[in-house]
């Protein structure tokens, strides 16, 4: 099939929901349809507009504000973002908050002109009701793995998880038999037989309009995870396409000149003049670590004598007053968003300490960095099986009792540190994670990539499909 590309009579609207990690990789779709030629519409509020601007500042994608709901219970006024939540706790509020923005989202949507598919987050689970309304397709997208998906789907299938088995001991998953997980790789409602609280009531909303949806848009390449994807459409669930990675979308950085370099990069640049591998430390924007397991990490590093840059949120920054003195020339600590995808493509980056957010491990697979996966919530117990036991471009940290989502000490962690940077298996792992690397670029090709390919596959089924 050709490409698209010099055609101009299709219109996509995008509505990502309100979280930088939910929101980026939809900005980075935007790219390549609007690479086709194709009109875009994108979706947000008024605080996440500026970022959103920026991030598309240099294309003709389109941009509508609706109003983020106020004096919603338990969500002070201002947050329209879940990066600005005080807790994790409060994302059930947040998440049903949003579907008061659904009237003037269907007012603006009366004046659009004619959609011919809408890509919103699965998280958004009442834009389905919209789509319907408005005789447009809608495509749901999740930002995770297929492998995570059909985990989720083989253990809920098959109820796997109401037998005695312990939380953290082994189950074999039927439909994949080399594959063994645990009660805790999972939110605890699926081994509850009778779950229940707002958490589960959104999950099931989310999911239920995803079922009844067009299909799923995977950041992912067929080739990454070909006997999932394969599985999946042979469940009769809505076809996954995986059109990722996504972050490959980006257009290559330029050079900059060294005075014009963020503090982090020079540094950088500074650790490569003199031969130093640099380990990348970062765990996302959501997960929650405590004072005692953030100290821990903060000795682990110091101990394993490792250089390394640790990305810290202004919540978790309570260190030692003296901790980055007695660090300093060997680790640095960055306080403000960083742009992990530049700091993973330095040469010097060599390994990446990360909670295992899909888009985390995506960023790391296309720079060839293997990871050190230490996952914290949600389905990162899952990518971090997948990182290590399936694609095995990474290595897991040992918690203290062995558990899934157990307290690391120091002495752990310095030795994972150690082995990923120096050891053996680092090496092993390494020289995989850069194998991948180039199999994800080759996904994304103009024409001829498996990604690029399904791209277009998905605009010439939607868009010529006969509107209802």
């Amino acid at each position: 099939m050709g490409s698209l590309s010099g055609e101009s009579k299709y219109h996509v609207v995008l509505f990502p929901f309100m979280s930088k990690g939910h929101t980026i990789p939809i900005l980075q779709l935007a790219r390549l349809l609007l690479r086709r030629q194709i009109s875009v519409t994108i979706f947000t509020t008024p605080a996440n507009r500026p970022f959103i601007a920026k991030y598309l500042s240099n294309t003709a994608a389109s941009i509508i504000e609706l109003s983020f709901p106020e004096n919603i219970p338990e969500i002070s006024s201002g947050i329209e973002n879940t990066d600005k939540l005080p807790s994790i706790s409060l994302f059930p509020y947040f998440a049903f908050s949003t579907k008061l923005m659904q009237p003037e989202f269907e007012r603006a949507l009366a004046y659009l002109p004619s959609v011919n598919f809408m890509v919103s987050d699965g998280f958004l689970w009442w834009t389905l009701e919209s789509a319907i309304k408005f005789g447009f397709p809608r495509l749901v997208f999740f930002g995770m793995s297929n492998h995570a998906m059909c985990m989720g789907k083989a253990i809920n299938d098959n109820r796997l998880f109401f037998g005695p088995e312990s939380d953290e001991e082994l189950i074999t998953v039927t439909p994949f038999p080399w594959i063994k997980v645990t009660k805790s790789d999972f939110e605890p409602f699926f081994s509850d037989p009778q779950p229940k609280g707002l958490y589960f009531e959104f999950v099931v909303l989310a999911f239920e309009a995803a079922a009844n949806s067009h299909g799923y848009i995977m950041n992912s390449f067929y080739e990454l995870e070909q006997v999932f994807v394969d599985y999946w459409d042979n469940t009769g669930a809505p076809t996954a396409w995986c059109v990722g990675p996504l972050c490959l979308a980006e257009p290559p950085s330029v050079e900059r000149e060294p005075d014009k370099k963020s503090a982090w990069i020079q540094w950088l640049d500074q650790n490569l003049e003199q031969g130093h591998s640099i380990l990348y430390v970062a765990f996302g924007t959501q997960a929650e670590i405590s004072s005692e397991q953030l100290k821990e990490i903060a000795t682990g590093l110091e101990e394993s004598k490792v250089n390394f840059l640790w990305v810290l949120r202004h919540k978790e920054s309570q260190l030692e007053d003296d901790f980055e003195e007695r660090i300093k020339g060997r680790g640095i600590i960055a306080r403000e968003w960083v742009d992990q995808r530049e700091i993973l493509e330095h040469q010097s980056v060599q390994g990446f300490l990360s909670h295992c957010g899909w888009n985390s491990v995506l960023e790391s697979i296309c720079s060839g960095v293997p990871i050190l996966a230490w996952p914290m919530m949600a389905e990162q117990p899952l990518n971090a099986r997948m990182v290590v036991e399936e694609i095995k471009v990474g290595l897991r940290v040992k918690t203290y009792d062995g558990s899934v989502r157990g307290f690391v000490k120091r002495e752990g962690l310095m030795k994972s540190v150690r082995e990923l940077m120096e050891g053996e298996m680092g090496k092993k792992v390494r020289k995989k994670a850069k194998e991948v690397a180039e199999m994800a670029k080759n996904t994304m090709e103009d024409e001829t990539g498996s990604s690029w390919r399904n791209l277009d596959l998905i605009i010439h089924k939607t868009c010529n499909a006969e509107r209802k």
